[in-house]
């Protein structure tokens, strides 16, 4: 069993969360690298048994106060978590379902598909680079050959700027998006409808795009859960790995 540290540490201390109190809590969950482990492309994340059984119950147990907050597209989560979760916020927040399944989303900045095109020939001449296309953003993932980090980000920064695009850096990866709401934005629109409202938000994740989610959580009365090797963060609390976050919702579930 997981050795969960109950006691509250000073903030950015960075020791194990403790278990949310069910009745008084709604859970926020990143995906990859959170309740998957990261792999060589995005495409290789797939379906688990075992986690699909597990959120299933956290979704009974927390009375449907659990969300996904990803950075994938709302049906790639339906097809990781075999629709699971409900309630889910995709592509960093600009697309999201409700708990009662409404979908809405911010229409797609038409660049992107210029934007897109720029990068595909891009990464035809650098090794080990791929670009996703999720319709309202349009990633680079360097993940399969880090050295290219510095080239990524020079053409991902220019490209944002000609084209008036948001530009996201996360885990070897960089993201041109249609501007609009982050992960920050979306736990703050289900903080404020049933079944989350007036609980305490706990968000979970691991990349520098749940930031704004970790800094709203505790802005509305709630804390974090940094996933992964320790760095400067907002959240409070710290878990190593996805198997980890996956033995304290166990727990959490019991």
């Amino acid at each position: 069993m997981l050795d969960i540290n109950l006691e509250c540490p000073p903030h950015g201390k960075g020791e194990g969360p403790p278990l949310p109190h069910r009745p008084q809590s709604a859970l926020f969950l990143d995906l990859d690298g959170t309740l998957a482990p990261i792999e060589a492309t995005p495409g290789a994340v797939g379906p688990d048994r075992d986690r699909t059984r597990l959120l299933r119950r956290l979704v009974e147990r927390f009375n449907g106060r659990v969300a996904i907050l990803s950075g994938r597209s709302i049906a790639e989560v339906d097809r990781i978590l075999q629709g699971a979760v409900v309630s889910v916020a995709g592509v960093h927040g600009l697309e999201r379902r409700s708990s009662r399944g409404d979908v809405t989303g911010v229409q797609s900045d038409p660049a992107l598909e210029r934007v897109a095109e720029t990068l595909e020939c891009f990464a035809k001449g650098q090794r080990g680079l791929l670009v996703e296309n999720k319709g309202r953003s349009v990633a680079l993932h360097y993940r399969a050959h880090p050295p290219a980090e510095e080239a990524c980000l020079d053409i991902g920064r220019r490209l944002a700027a000609v084209h008036g695009l948001q530009i996201q850096e996360g885990r070897m990866v960089i993201e041109l998006r249609t501007p609009g709401p982050d992960k920050g934005g979306s736990l703050e629109l289900f903080m404020a409808a049933k079944p989350f409202a007036g609980a305490i938000p706990i968000m979970v994740g691991d990349d520098l795009t749940d930031e704004h989610a970790f800094r709203t959580a505790e802005a509305l009365g709630g804390w974090s859960v940094l996933v992964g090797d320790p760095r400067p963060s907002a959240a409070l609390y710290r878990l190593p790995d996805p198997a980890a976050v996956l033995a304290w919702l166990e727990q959490a579930a019991a």
